[in-house]
């Protein structure tokens, strides 16, 4: 319950986990934007229109979505490099700092060529080699995420890429934020877009007049972005399925609330479609963190933001150990996971199914957000039981090389007919008794 003279707080999901309808239970599970067909059908509407009418499509959806006129689609390249001068110093240490600790952290996980002999004379190499283009989309709207396109871009140019294209919606003054434009700038970005949503993703993928067609397209989005990138994964390549922010809590008595309210709070204002759940051990537990949220959500400037994702898709289920909570975060396989227990480090070995895991309360997910060097580009909607978070293993394709010597090949050769022959394919049976030792 709220506490006296506090604001009321509205959540989808209450109540004691275990005793939760089947219609609730399937909404905390299926979280795929796919299961809007609003979101559905409008995607595949706009990307019919930039299929057909290209340009016009896009500057006829910035005129009638975001309410700027546009002259042009691409931001002039003085715009770019100009922009880390007009934001405020510490902004810009803040983003280079940033982008350090991402080059630092995505330089580790770059992936090395392998070579293998598999047996006498038979080597097996597995290169990596850089997309040649790729496209980072940046969300703009009731926030701008400069720091998406640093954790898009900086790995990309780890990995090697030739050319990064950005695409991010426009703002009054017809060019994407100052501050992604800085971000751009210091992250290297070649060419800047203004454009945003599914019509975004629909250029690049298919290419316009003026917008590139790409290799693959990454970066987090609505749920009209998501779901653009699902359309279109059959004509160009796609990161992790990243829509709506998602965060899920694991939380006991020696969490303080106030903390976990923090938490909460900055994960709701993301988007009104956010989804934010609180497991808590225990009713005490559960209802001291209920009181801190309504205590702290007065005078946000996000309030009705937050409000909207708590009443549409936030809860504060009460579950009787960490063990039934763990249980649930993996079939649930949130985007993130904040563990604010007592054994924390033990549950960390137990999760299959998670984004990213901050352990502790210090790890608050705000820090991965912006400054920890991991990425923030995470699968969503379920999805992190199959998909991980965007790396430099997202801007490369492997190539497989391989060499056989003329003793090697001799060997080779009986076993490979033999097999060949198995599946009824006599011409590679052949070639391969071509080298067979007299």
């Amino acid at each position: 319950m709220t506490a006296i003279g506090m604001a009321r707080i509205t959540f989808r999901f209450n109540g004691r986990l275990d005793e939760l309808d089947d219609v609730r239970r399937g909404e905390l599970v299926n979280r795929s934007v796919s299961a809007d067909l609003r979101v559905t059908t409008t995607v595949e509407a706009i990307i019919r229109r930039v299929r057909k009418e290209g340009d016009g499509a896009l500057l006829d959806l910035a005129e009638r979505l975001d309410a700027v006129k546009l002259d042009r689609l691409e931001v002039p390249s003085l715009a770019v490099n100009s922009a880390p001068d007009k934001i405020p110093r510490g902004l810009l240490d803040a983003m280079r700092r940033s982008a350090r600790n991402i080059e630092r952290v995505h330089a580790a996980f770059a992936p090395r060529a392998t070579r293998v002999e598999s047996e006498d004379g038979v080597v097996v190499l597995r290169r990596p080699d850089p997309l040649d283009t790729i496209g980072v989309y940046a969300p703009g709207g009731s926030a701008a995420y400069a720091s998406s396109v640093l954790m898009a871009a900086v790995p990309a140019r780890v990995a090697g890429v030739r050319e990064v294209v950005l695409c991010s919606p426009p703002s009054a003054s017809g060019l994407p934020s100052i501050e992604v434009l800085a971000a751009a700038a210091i992250a290297g970005v070649d060419r800047v877009f203004a454009i945003g949503g599914a019509g975004a993703i629909a250029a690049m993928a298919i290419g316009t007049e003026s917008v590139p067609r790409v290799d693959k397209i990454v970066g987090p989005g609505n749920a009209f972005v998501a779901e653009a990138k699902i359309q279109l994964a059959r004509e160009v390549a796609i990161d992790c399925p990243a829509g709506p922010s998602e965060l899920l809590v694991i939380v006991d008595a020696s969490a303080d609330p106030d903390v976990i309210a923090r938490e909460v709070l900055a994960q709701a204002e993301h988007d009104s479609r956010a989804i934010v759940v609180v497991l808590a051990v225990g009713e005490t537990v559960a209802s001291s963190i209920e009181n801190a949220i309504a205590a702290q959500v007065n005078g946000r400037q996000r309030r009705e933001i937050v409000e909207e994702a708590l009443a549409s898709r936030g809860g504060v289920l009460v579950v009787q150990d960490t063990a039934e909570a763990l249980k649930a975060s993996n079939a649930f396989a949130p985007e993130h996971l904040l563990l604010a227990t007592g054994d924390a480090d033990e549950l960390v070995s137990r999760i299959s199914g998670a984004g990213t895991v901050f352990v502790g309360e210090p790890s608050s997910v705000a820090f991965g957000d912006y400054m920890t060097g991991a990425n923030h580009v995470l699968p969503t909607g379920g999805m992190a039981r199959a998909y991980s978070g965007l790396s430099t293993l997202d801007f490369i394709r492997w190539t497989t090389i391989q060499r056989i010597s003329r003793d090697a090949a001799s060997r080779l050769a009986g076993d490979t007919a033999t097999l060949a022959e198995a599946e009824g394919l006599p011409s590679h049976a052949a070639a391969a008794r071509f080298w067979a030792s007299p």
